[in-house]
C-alpha cells in the first residue's frame, strides 16, 4: 500500500516536471518573429506588459491586461474558421497560462517577484498564442 502511493507521488512529480519543461521550451523556442509582428503588438498588449514588468507598474491592472488579449485570442482560436489551432501544444499553453494565472494570485501580495515572473510568462504565451494566430491566417490569406 505505502509503495503504491509512493509510486503514484513519484509519477505524479514526474509528469508535473514533464508539463513545467515543455511549456517552457515551447516558449523558448517559439520563434521571435511570430510574436512581434505589427498585427500582433497592434491587437495584443502582451509586448507592452513585459516592458512595464521591468518598471514598477501595477501588476493588477497588467494581469487585467494580460486577461483581455487570453480571452481574445482563445475565442479567436476557437471561433476563427480554418486556423486548426487545437494541437496538444496549444493546449499546454492554455493549461500554463492558467496555472501562471492562478500561481500569480497566489504570490501576489507575498511574494511580488514571483508574481511578476508568473505574469511574464502569461504575456509570453499571450504572445505565442496570438503570434500562432497571425501566422496561421497570414498563411490562410494567401492560398
Amino acid at each position: 500500500m505505502i509503495v503504491s502511493i509512493i509510486i503514484a507521488a513519484f509519477s505524479f512529480a514526474l509528469l508535473l516536471y514533464w508539463f513545467r519543461y515543455s511549456c517552457i521550451l515551447m516558449l523558448r523556442n517559439s520563434s521571435p518573429e511570430t510574436s512581434t509582428t505589427a498585427a500582433v503588438d497592434s491587437q495584443f498588449s502582451c509586448r507592452q506588459v513585459k516592458e512595464l514588468l521591468r518598471g514598477d507598474a501595477q501588476l493588477d491592472s497588467l494581469e487585467r491586461a494580460l486577461e483581455r488579449d487570453y480571452r481574445l485570442a482563445t475565442y479567436l482560436i476557437e471561433h476563427a474558421a480554418g486556423l486548426d489551432l487545437n494541437s496538444i501544444e496549444d493546449r499546454l499553453l492554455v493549461l500554463d497560462y492558467r496555472i501562471m494565472q492562478w500561481y500569480f494570485r497566489v504570490t501576489r501580495s507575498a511574494a511580488p517577484q514571483r508574481a511578476r515572473r508568473a505574469l511574464a510568462e502569461m504575456a509570453d504565451v499571450v504572445g505565442v498564442l496570438a503570434g500562432r494566430l497571425d501566422e496561421r491566417a497570414g498563411l490562410q490569406s494567401e492560398a
